[in-house]
Parts: structure tokens; sequence; C-alpha cells
């Protein structure tokens, strides 16, 4: 099995905006599914000082073939400065699983 599948995470500072992302992410078949969990501690230096927030995780499912066309879409919606956009690739997964996001993604 290629990985031509990936997970891809994307934290984002409130639900609504998060929401906002994830609707035009799969109407747009960029992404099979967006997961969102809640309410996510975040610790990290930002300019020198240690911040701490809460987040919303996107887990979001795609392929190799619409990633960059998401980055960009991530990258243009996202409030941040430098907006976390890491993927990851599936390296197995029910074929059936991963024929969905084949079919969710064209």
């Amino acid at each position: 099995m290629t990985a031509n599948h990936l997970i891809v995470l994307s934290s984002w500072p409130d639900l609504t905006a998060a929401q906002q992302a994830a609707r035009l992410l799969v109407e747009q078949h960029l992404a099979a599914c967006v997961k969102l969990l809640p309410n996510t501690q975040s610790f990290y230096i930002w300019e020198g000082q240690l911040e701490q927030s809460t987040e919303i995780v996107l887990i979001i499912k795609t392929t190799q073939q619409r990633y960059d066309m998401l980055a960009q879409t991530l990258k243009h919606l996202h409030p941040y400065q430098v907006p976390e956009i890491i993927a990851l690739p599936i390296t197995k997964g029910l074929p059936a699983y991963l024929d969905w996001i084949d079919k969710s993604t064209q």
C-alpha cells in the first residue's frame, strides 16, 4: 500500500472558525472527513514568550493529490500568522475506507 493518503493536523483558536474551515474543506472535496477535537491545551514559545492557549485541533483525511490545495486553503482561512499545517502519511488502513477517501476527494 502506498502513502497516497494523509492525515493533516491543524490547530485553530475558536470553534466557529474551525467549523467553517472543516465545512469548506469537505464541500470543496479537499478532505473526505474533518474531525474537530475541542479544548486542546497548547504550550509553545512565540516571539520569545511561553504561551498557553486552548485550541481546536482539526484532523483532516485527504490524499497527496489534494494536499497542496488543502494547505493553501487552510493558510488563506487561518487567523494565525504561522498556522499549524502538518501532514502525516497513512501507511495502512482498511482498503474500503481508503477507497472512500479517494472517492470523496475527487
